[in-house]
């Protein structure tokens, strides 16, 4: 016989039902609030009841919290979260734990990001894989290879997310000879064919100026998006191999490839290489048919391209209708200006940029101005900027390059005794290429007393260039030192070196113009 449930069983079922009930209600409750809160922008109320409920804080309202700190950038109230758990004991598990790693490297806080993954009891791929990513974001390449080396001896098994990131970390010689190691992985591994690892391991491959292997690793992959496709274009566009950039984009768009505005910038890079203006008239008229936004690296790449073709009316009217300039715009249209030796525009630009006052100049903008006014007949200007940038305001960090701009500024006015105490009150040793420009200074306005000084300095860094002999020996020639002329070039013989001859080229198929959309859309008449 079996006997009736008694009345306290009842009773105390009934009780406890009732609490479960409350507290999932009031647990509910709180999390509905949180995310009101949140929603309507109040991210300081939800965080003030965080407080108020002290130990009855739990996974959701932490995971709803880090995800806005995380969405706001806000550094603050996140490690008041943070603290939160610490000063309540709450012990949270690894997904939690992740999200604040992921929260710290949103907020640049990568030494707390460190912190927590270390203090992890247990760790996942995703933990792993979010810190590597961090390392590397921030160009620490050395930390994010060695963590990755140190998941895999753990027993952590990587995914395809964890090699694409550990792969944008291979550059350089040392980050290379990894890479390789971690290409022989993939070959065992089911990612190989994985289209983001592909597309990593291909610009790993081609920034190293292997390009014939990263095209191998392109063919070989099952599928490819734009991202792979734009990797093997700026691959060969970054390695001078303009026209096989163009070639292998005709190629993929016969095919059908999906194109963004990054394609179309790095191809424009391409066309600007190879000064076809043509086709990049044709390639801008299709950009504007597609409807494509104009983001400003895509308006920089144009700029870029009209002006080393020495088209400055669609250049400067691209420059003038951007909303928002960033540096790399100006330094595009002051480069422009000085290849083409328009020191007056170069300078006017520069102090327009100046009086703007919106974006600081950088290393690029003053060699483009050193440049100009160096081409442009303004030594004068030039030095003054030079004073001026390199110890005002806009103070930029001078390096060898600059000093080398002054020394050929000076040298081409014909001021070579001044270049010539200048490259001696220079906090760098000079290059062959400064010595060089002095040299031929020298050589064209007669100074043979430095011009020996300075070829017996270039002799001891290239000492079998043929060139600064074949100098030093027209130089003595032109004094009507035909004795040294005629030693120097019986060195020369007796050495068997030879002078390397100079080339030129021309593009022969031009395509024919097409300019009626951009002059509609920019309101030139073509």
């Amino acid at each position: 016989m079996v006997s009736k449930p008694s009345l306290f069983f009842y009773t105390t079922a009934h009780v406890f039902s009732s609490i479960i009930k409350r507290s999932s209600f009031y647990h509910q409750r709180q999390l509905f609030y949180y995310r009101t809160s949140i929603s309507d922008g109040l991210l300081s109320e939800a965080l003030f009841e965080m407080a108020n409920q002290g130990l009855d804080v739990k996974f959701k309202e932490y995971d709803t919290l880090l995800n806005e700190c995380i969405k706001q950038r806000a550094i603050i109230e996140g490690q008041r979260v943070h603290a939160h758990m610490v000063k309540t004991h709450y012990q949270p598990p690894v997904y939690l734990r992740t999200r604040l790693i992921v929260f710290y490297i949103k907020c640049g806080l990568l030494g707390d990001a460190r912190w927590v993954f270390d203090e992890m009891p247990e760790r996942n791929v995703v933990s792993w894989t979010a810190l590597i990513s961090g390392y590397s974001q921030k160009g620490h390449v050395f930390e994010a290879i060695h963590l990755f080396v140190q998941m895999f001896r753990s027993g952590t098994t990587p995914n395809e997310f964890t090699f694409a990131t550990v792969l944008t970390s291979c550059t350089g010689a040392f980050g290379f000879h990894f890479g390789r190691q971690i290409h022989c992985l993939l070959v065992k591994s089911p990612f190989e064919s994985h289209v983001y690892v592909g597309s990593s391991l291909l610009d790993m491959y081609a920034k190293a100026g292997k390009v014939h292997d990263a095209r191998c690793v392109f063919e070989s992959l099952p599928e490819r998006d734009v991202v792979s496709c734009t990797a093997i274009i700026s691959g060969y566009a970054q390695q001078g191999l303009d026209k096989e950039a163009l070639d292998l984009f005709r190629k993929l768009q016969a095919e059908e490839m999906s194109s963004n505005y990054v394609t179309y910038t790095t191809v424009l890079t391409a066309l600007s290489g190879l000064a076809a203006v043509e086709q990049g008239r044709q390639l801008h008229a299709h950009i504007i048919r597609l409807e494509l936004p104009f983001y400003a690296v895509l308006q920089n790449s144009l700029i870029d391209m009209y002006s080393k073709c020495g088209k400055f009316t669609y250049s400067r009217t691209i420059f003038n209708q951007m909303s928002e300039r960033t540096v790399s715009s100006w330094n595009a249209m002051l480069v422009g200006y000085s290849k083409h030796g328009m020191g007056k525009e170069v300078v006017e630009l520069f102090e327009m940029m100046r009086e703007e006052n919106k974006i600081k100049p950088d290393g690029i903008t003053l060699l483009a101005v050193l440049s100009g006014c160096s081409h442009g007949g303004m030594e004068e200007k030039g030095v003054e900027i030079f004073n001026d940038i390199s110890t005002g305001k806009d103070r930029v960090e001078v390096s060898i390059e600059h000093y080398g701009c002054v020394v050929d500024l000076l040298s081409r006015a014909g001021q070579v005794e001044r270049a010539f105490q200048f490259i001696k009150e220079m906090p760098f040793q000079p290059t062959a290429a400064i010595l060089g420009s002095l040299l031929g200074a020298c050589w064209a306005h007669l100074y043979v007393d430095i011009g020996e000084i300075v070829a017996n300095q270039l002799l001891e860094i290239e000492p079998d260039n043929a060139g600064t002999y074949v100098i030093l020996s027209n130089m003595y020639a032109s004094a009507g030192r035909w004795e040294d002329a005629r030693r120097v070039r019986e060195l020369i013989n007796g050495r068997a070196m030879v002078k390397e001859s100079g080339k030129s080229w021309i593009g022969t198929d031009l395509i024919h113009e097409t300019e009626k959309d951009i002059a509609k859309h920019n309101g030139i008449s073509s």
